[in-house]
């Protein structure tokens, strides 16, 4: 008997290892990417552009289903300081609801106005936001297209402050690279911040992302990604990387790789702000990740070998695969929480030594990455890190407690199931609007939440063995897996019975 509790445990430590290693692998990645962002001032000062110079541009607004927030989009966009015979704008509504109405209004006023805005209808969703764009190009000879969601509030100066970037963007090109830019990228701010502690916390990860990620992959000149909106492409790469697609959720992220492979590069603007709303519920900000956790793993298989076959230098293809799958980070931490409680039995049981944990101190140094990384986000912001830190430790159980949720969008994946664009809702909420939740998008209760609460059991029990052998780092994460998975699901059940 003792024999087969030491080879289970040989095996269950050796699986063990190995995710740990995965692990550290991206927690050294983080380190790098903060280090790299701290180094450089990623202010890009824009070549002189004429007045003449400026070129004709096309606001591309997709929404979908957007009562809430379509107007004060449509409004933002209409106020944009720009030549206004060099300013198209078009609403590219797919609406099914009354959306479709407000819209129209809103498009009419600014009209009559004399802005040159359009209410494009199409004749099928087909293609979904990908289509839309797509189908707006087709509408227009302009080269350089602004896209805006329907949650964000581009200020009226943003193309101003912008097109240099891109419209003069040879002068501006760093040393790094001489290729042409296919994209400008600003950085996303957030309306309601404040909000609830929800939202708090995912303005620190969006932070993280844009302060540390997309400025660190940016001036080193590793292939970064267009966020979906805040941005602005040009007709010529979007073209020349064969236009956008709707084979994977996330059209942004693969017509980014595709334009890189096609020897495109992009400009990322941190000093240049476009505020947006945040999720405000659990169940909102829950299909969210799931979406671009799917569509991370559908680009990455679509793309990744690809990549690995191009010319680009081993360093943008060791970047570029730890980009395209660091939702995998979520499903290594899921095995890792799995596997604590058996080896945590099988080391009782037998009376064998703790090696197991007692080995492990280089992952629990790396596994503190993000935390640093956030941090550094905070000081990039010009903001002091210690007043966030709470919160900061906070995001990693959050993060936590979105596992299962990821380990369900692998899943899908894997079994070739389609996953249907699901929108994000949102309600207006924010520091420029403000309405009644009375009648808002209303989301049903996703049973995930019952896993989730298992889980964080399973977790639970683990810290408490954990404790009673005297293993307080593997105690640690156990408890904040067990307190991330508790909270995520406990604060979607309460909200969805608001």
């Amino acid at each position: 008997m003792f024999e087969i509790f030491e080879i289970l445990l040989v095996v269950l430590a050796s699986v063990y290892f190995v995710a740990l290693g995965v692990l550290a692998i991206y927690g050294v990645n983080f380190l790098y990417l903060t280090g790299k962002a701290l180094r450089h001032n990623h202010k890009v000062a824009p070549p002189v552009l004429a007045a003449s110079d400026y070129p004709s541009v096309t606001v591309q607004l997709p929404i979908f289903n957007e009562r809430y927030v379509a107007e004060r989009l449509i409004d933002a966009a209409a106020k944009l300081d720009y030549p206004p015979a060099l300013l198209e704008i078009q609403v590219l509504d797919d609406s099914t609801d009354e959306t479709v109405a407000l819209a129209g209004q809103r498009v009419a006023f600014w009209q009559a106005q004399g802005v040159n805005i359009r209410h494009i209808r199409r004749p099928h969703r087909t293609g979904y936001k990908a289509g839309a764009l797509a189908y707006g190009m087709t509408q227009t000879g302009n080269e350089f297209f602004a896209i805006f969601d329907a949650d964000f509030l581009p200020p009226p100066d943003y193309l101003r402050r912008i097109m240099p970037h891109i419209a003069g963007a040879q002068s501006s090109a760093p040393a790094l690279t001489v290729a042409p830019v296919a994209f400008a990228q600003a950085r996303w701010g957030h309306l309601n911040r404040a909000g609830s502690l929800l939202t708090r916390l995912q303005a620190l990860g969006i932070d993280g992302h844009f302060a540390i990620e997309q400025c660190a992959r940016s001036q080193a000149g590793h292939i970064f990604n267009f966020n979906g909106t805040a941005g602005i492409w040009r007709r010529a790469a979007i073209e020349a990387a064969g236009g956008w697609t709707a084979d994977t959720l996330t059209e942004d992220l693969d017509l980014s790789y595709r334009a890189a492979l096609k020897g495109w590069r992009g400009v990322y603007l941190d000093e240049v702000e476009v505020p947006a709303e945040l999720p405000e519920h659990f169940a909102a900000f829950r299909r969210q990740q799931r979406r671009w956790a799917f569509g991370s793993f559908q680009t990455a298989r679509k793309l990744l070998p690809k990549i690995m076959a191009s010319a680009l230098p081993l360093r943008h293809k060791s970047q570029a695969a730890l980009h395209l799958t660091a939702y995998t980070i979520q499903l290594w931490m899921a095995l890792v929480s799995v596997l604590y409680l058996p080896l945590l039995l099988i080391i009782r049981g037998v009376g064998l030594p703790a090696w197991v944990f007692n080995t492990t101190w280089l992952f629990n140094l790396t596994a503190f990455a993000p935390t640093l990384m956030f941090m550094a986000a905070q000081v990039r912001r010009g903001q002091g890190w210690a007043a966030e830190l709470p919160r900061i430790f906070l995001l990693s159980g959050l993060g936590a407690g979105m596992m299962l949720n990821t380990c369900r969008a692998a899943l899908q994946l894997f079994r070739h199931r389609q996953y249907a664009f699901e929108r994000t809702p949102k309600s207006g909420i924010g520091a420029l609007a403000a309405v009644s939740f009375a009648n808002q998008y209303v989301l049903g209760l996703d049973r995930i939440v019952f896993a989730e609460l298992l889980f964080a059991l399973w977790n639970g029990i683990s810290m408490l063995l954990a404790l009673q052998q005297g293993l307080w780092g593997v105690a640690f994460y156990a408890g904040l897996f067990a307190v991330g998975l508790a909270t995520v699901a406990i604060g979607t059940i309460v909200q969805a019975l608001e």
